[in-house]
């Protein structure tokens, strides 16, 4: 048996809510001195002490995690929906990480102001790019992310079984406006021989363009300060933007702080 407060130690809760789950009838101690009213607990309990935890860890309230514990759940229900439970935090965790880093790239942009980074122009051949597409509902990351990161996996995973293929450079994001969407494009350049099988890939022929580079280090999910210099330097330079703005993967290690991608955006004076 145990005093109140070295069962507490050992169930890593508070001396105080065990008083409370004892006053409302949740988890009894084993024993109490009717002389001095100390509680004692059993070791077998800690079970019972885990499994009430658990319940209102999830969300539920203490009268339904009441209602739980008399219909007697055993582990693999409670344990299956503290998975799913587990899940749905994860997601809200990482939804939120995801808007620190939008906010921290909105405020990167504010404090650059008028400070532009170095931007050449360029001229670039007609070009064939084997692709997958993709459509966004708009422009914010919560709806281009989940959408281009899985096409630039698959692309990756289809391009082996292209018989009749020839990579020949890096990985290319094409990014488009269809009316109120967008257009997304996961793709590398390639020589593509007549009567090759793509795999599932289709053929993208961009033209000869001009193009205004921009190169951008350190995470894509940081990008938004650069592509807003890239189109302050338009607006200064007097150039409008034509057909499809895109990211070049120049390098892409581990570390995502390491990244390098260079802006493409194709331009009309």
């Amino acid at each position: 048996m145990f005093a109140i407060g070295d069962f507490a130690r050992h169930g890593r809760v508070s001396v105080r809510m065990l008083r409370h789950y004892d006053a409302i009838g949740l988890l009894r101690p084993a024993h109490v001195d009717q002389a001095t009213g100390y509680r004692s607990y059993a070791a077998a309990q800690l079970a019972d002490l885990n499994r009430l935890v658990a319940l209102k860890d999830l969300g539920f309230t203490l009268e339904q995690v009441r209602t739980m514990l008399a219909d007697e759940l055993d582990l693999v229900e409670v344990r299956a929906m503290l998975k799913l439970r587990q899940a749905e935090l994860e997601k809200a965790v990482a939804e939120s990480a995801a808007r620190l880093t939008q906010v921290e790239a909105r405020l990167r942009s504010i404090e650059l102001g008028d400070e532009l980074p170095a931007v050449v122009v360029k001229e670039l051949p007609a070009t064939r790019y084997v692709v997958l597409s993709g459509v966004a509902a708009d422009f914010t990351p919560e709806e281009i992310t989940p959408i281009i990161r899985p096409l630039c996996a698959e692309l990756g995973e289809r391009l082996p079984g292209a018989t009749g293929v020839q990579p020949a450079g890096r990985l290319t994001c094409f990014y488009e406006p269809s009316g109120d969407l967008v257009r997304l494009q996961a793709g590398v350049p390639a020589s593509v021989s007549s009567g090759a099988d793509l795999n599932g890939l289709t053929v993208f022929d961009r033209p000869a363009v001009k193009v205004a580079c921009l190169v951008h280090r350190g995470p894509i999910e940081g990008v938004l300060p650069s592509w807003q210099a890239l189109a302050r330097w338009l607006d200064d330079n007097g150039h409008r933007t034509s057909g499809p703005a895109c990211e070049l993967y120049l390098d892409v290690p581990d570390d995502p702080d390491q990244w390098v991608t260079e802006l493409q955006e194709p331009i009309t004076s």
